[in-house]
């Protein structure tokens, strides 16, 4: 009887380490045949939507796009003038160290695409799991367009976590050839870095109206500065008698050839507390400024580079003229001109959307977090502390209707110390929802941002702020405050329908905080004076920052009752008990979400794929 068994194959055995070298090297040959049968006209700008310069020059500009299905960003580098290759890549805070990249390089010869990583002292190595994917380029009139996919989350330890909020791209340009991955000199490249939102909300446009008009708020062809960093402020007026209407979309206005320099712009309304207010055109910084212009503060549009047009949701709109609002709008632009050009004019700006058919909701915006107060401070040379502010159930159950409000978009902000912010909705005291967060924040790229889903806030509900600061670099407290060496805790909220509330925030209480200052006293030998004319940033600049007063503040902070802060547009706190309010309790946290790892084919050699390019030149 035949025996159920197969028989033994007589043909040769292959081991699977040889079937995979096999099949990695006819795939980079199919890539070497796609490069070369790609080289011709440039890729379509629709199939990258977002897209920004990386250097100041502009000479390497990067576009992509998201697949949400795919859980996977496409990249395209156009790169104008190619030398001996560039490194590509994403690390923590912008820093050429711990770094994951994508490296293309040639020995003057030959070339080659790999994934790379590298250490802590930043020397390159080749990665064991290619996870940049080559998928072609394109030789075009204006430069060479490499394109490559990177998904979100590999799991390979070496790799970057590409998360909701903000990305640190870092580009180096190789001047010289280089016959390996490992003799690149990562200290020795001119590079940089260039921070973007990479994952952008896959929100549908809503329908505009026919009767829409737009107006553009630009800076009248200024001269910018030949220095690095220049905020530049102008004043604009509204037309005599312009009546109330609602701003549905707005996008930035960039003059050509300024790309790269103009990093964000936003508009402010000015206070409708005064008749006037004077004309202005010059730094913001400057001892000429009117210091009335302090009070133009009213977000109405907000963009930072690499950002596209933002739309209101269709039922709602941003208010601006009519009775009660100011007619004066300032204009604000930071400048980042890390090469100084000298002469370049500029009229960029922003360019407002607006209909006089009301939609069925005012959108509104409420300030989140800690209020501007020295009570909130972080020791000097901490790398990470944790200060939380609160928008109370208790305040949410006064000025919220009871169909609640609905959460759109969202602005974090922080000053320099700033490295990360969170909002989180609990109901009960079970968290319930991220309203927005940023775990590579940094306070040189803000920008209002679309939340993927609208949040739903009603009455009875907590809004939690929380931000993580790193003061490695000073030697003295930070305290809380409006200066920019001081520190903030912020998030704003673009919702609808527009409430009274339009500030919800909280502070340690103080007479705990004087506790403990006593504590201090009694338990190091320094006295810290607590005269009464001595205020409290003295106070605490005069604190010596042991581990025990470190530990003490960071408890404080964690368990002490709050002043809370539920204020009208007025800036009147509405009726109620608001001091020494006890902290939310929460019993129930959200879990981390787990990386997402795609399927993997095994392991991939780690061999670079070659290029032919053609000879590069210097």
């Amino acid at each position: 009887m035949q025996s159920s068994r197969s028989k033994p194959c007589s043909c040769p055995s292959l081991k699977l380490r040889e079937v995979a070298s096999m099949y990695f090297t006819l795939v980079a040959a199919f890539l070497v045949i796609l490069v070369v049968a790609l080289q011709g006209s440039a890729p379509r700008q629709s199939d990258f939507p977002y897209k920004v310069p990386l250097d100041p020059q502009g000479l390497l500009e990067l576009s992509w796009n998201v697949s949400y299905p795919e859980q996977a960003v496409h990249f395209q580098l156009l790169i104008r003038e190619l030398h001996f290759g560039l490194l590509f890549g994403m690390s923590d805070r912008g820093e050429f160290e711990n770094a994951d990249l994508a490296v293309l390089w040639s020995d003057g010869h030959n070339s080659y695409f790999g994934d790379a990583w590298s250490d802590a002292k930043g020397q390159l190595h080749m990665d064991s799991q290619q996870d940049y994917q080559l998928l072609g380029a394109r030789r075009a009139p204006e430069g060479l367009y490499l394109l490559f996919r990177r998904a979100f989350s590999t799991c390979d330890p070496k790799d970057y976590l590409i998360e909701d909020g903000t990305v640190h791209l870092i580009y180096g340009i190789l001047e010289k050839p280089v016959h390996s991955l490992q003799a690149i000199n990562v200290s020795a490249l001119h590079g940089g870095l260039q921070r973007v939102q990479l994952l952008k909300p896959n929100i549908s446009i809503p329908q505009l109206p026919r009767d829409m008009k737009s107006m553009e708020i630009t800076a009248p062809d200024v001269v910018i500065p030949s220095q690095e960093t220049t905020y530049w402020c102008y004043m604009a007026e509204l037309p005599e008698g312009f009546s109330k209407h609602h701003i549905i979309m707005y996008e930035p206005v960039v003059t050509a050839g300024n790309e790269a320099l103009v990093h964000h712009m936003e508009v402010f309304q000015c206070a409708a507390d005064f008749d006037s207010f004077p004309r202005y055109n010059g730094p913001c910084d400057s001892k000429m400024k009117p210091e009335r212009l302090n009070y133009c503060r009213h977000v109405l549009a907000a963009w930072a580079m690499g950002a596209q047009a933002f739309y209101y949701p269709e039922e709602a709109g941003l208010a601006f003229g009519g009775p009660g609002s100011s007619r004066y709008l300032r204009l604000e632009i930071h400048y980042h001109n890390p090469l100084v050009f000298k002469g370049r004019r500029d009229s960029s700006g922003i360019r407002l959307y607006y209909t006089a058919t009301l939609r069925p909701y005012d959108a509104g915006i409420m300030e989140l977090g800690l209020v501007y107060t020295p009570v909130m401070a972080i020791p000097p040379g901490e790398d990470s502390f944790i200060l939380t502010g609160y928008c109370t159930d208790k305040c949410t159950q006064l000025a919220l209707p009871s169909a609640g409000i609905r959460i759109f978009a969202s602005q974090l902000h922080t000053h320099l110390a700033g490295r990360k912010v969170v909002t989180v909705l609990s109901r009960h005291g079970r968290e319930r929802q991220v309203v927005n967060a940023d775990s590579h924040y940094s306070p040189h790229f803000q920008e209002i941002r679309m939340l993927k889903e609208v949040v739903a806030v009603f009455p009875g509900d907590e809004l939690i702020t929380t931000c993580t600061y790193n003061t490695e670099d000073r030697s003295r407290a930070t305290v809380g405050g409006f200066g920019i060496l001081e520190e903030m805790c912020v998030n704003y909220v673009h919702y609808y329908p527009q409430t009274q509330l339009e500030l919800c925030k909280s502070a340690v209480d103080p007479g705990y905080l004087h506790r403990y200052f006593n504590l201090v006293n009694r338990f190091n030998d320094e006295e810290v004076c607590m005269c009464p004319q001595v205020s409290v940033p003295q106070q605490f600049y005069s604190i010596p920052w042991n581990t025990f007063n470190r530990d003490v503040l960071r408890s404080l902070y964690g368990f002490a009752p709050i002043s809370v802060h539920c204020n009208k547009s007025s800036a009147v706190r509405f009726p109620g008990q608001w001091e020494k309010q006890p902290l939310p309790s929460i019993t129930e946290r959200l879990r981390e979400p787990s990386p997402r790892c795609p399927p993997s084919p095994g392991a991939q050699p780690a061999a670079p794929i070659p290029l032919h390019l053609g000879q590069l030149r210097r």
